[in-house]
């Protein structure tokens, strides 16, 4: 549907064999995503690249647009296929909080994903979530057991670029 055009202009993923419409982005939402875009090519250097809302193939039914991620490997090794699994992803939310805590960040932990951040522009902080768990209590039956919260002065390293040092506040706009 998407490929003959039903959604043309509207912003649009696959969560669990549903399409969901995405509100639009606040200027504060988009400015946090380029920054992002911006800061994570340093830190993971050769050993993976960015991408920006673009599909990952979480399963079957599920083709989430991450705001940002950051897969294995270079950009022509998707020229056919979209990466089914990613070194870190990140979602900048405002209005999404709720969702990104949890029914984005539950299919996250159930595909395996290792760290999803979340940037909360709400209270300018950033959300490390690590350890993806089994949960048969929550829906795609998983979550993640680790939950940090970093303020603007702290850091954070991703897992599969522990060298590197992210500052929240170049996170944050």
């Amino acid at each position: 549907m998407i490929e003959l055009g039903w959604f043309d202009r509207r912003r649009v993923e696959l969560i669990d064999g549903r399409i969901l419409e995405m509100p639009p982005q606040k200027s504060e939402h988009e400015v946090a995503i380029t920054l992002a875009a911006a800061v994570l090519p340093a830190a993971f250097g050769s050993a993976g690249h960015v991408r920006v809302q673009m599909a990952l193939a979480l399963g079957r039914r599920s083709d989430p647009e991450p705001d940002v991620a950051v897969v294995a490997g270079r950009a022509r090794d998707y020229t056919r296929q979209k990466p089914a699994v990613a070194l870190l992803v990140v979602e900048v939310a405002l209005s999404s909080l709720a969702y990104d805590r949890g029914r984005k960040a539950r299919l996250c932990a159930s595909a395996g994903v290792a760290d999803y951040w979340i940037v909360n522009l709400v209270h300018r902080t950033l959300e490390v979530h690590r350890r993806p768990e089994p949960d048969g209590q929550r829906p795609f039956g998983h979550r993640f057991a680790d939950v940090q919260t970093l303020g603007p002065t702290d850091n954070a390293c991703p897992l599969a670029a522990p060298q590197a040092k992210v500052a929240v506040a170049d996170l944050l706009p």
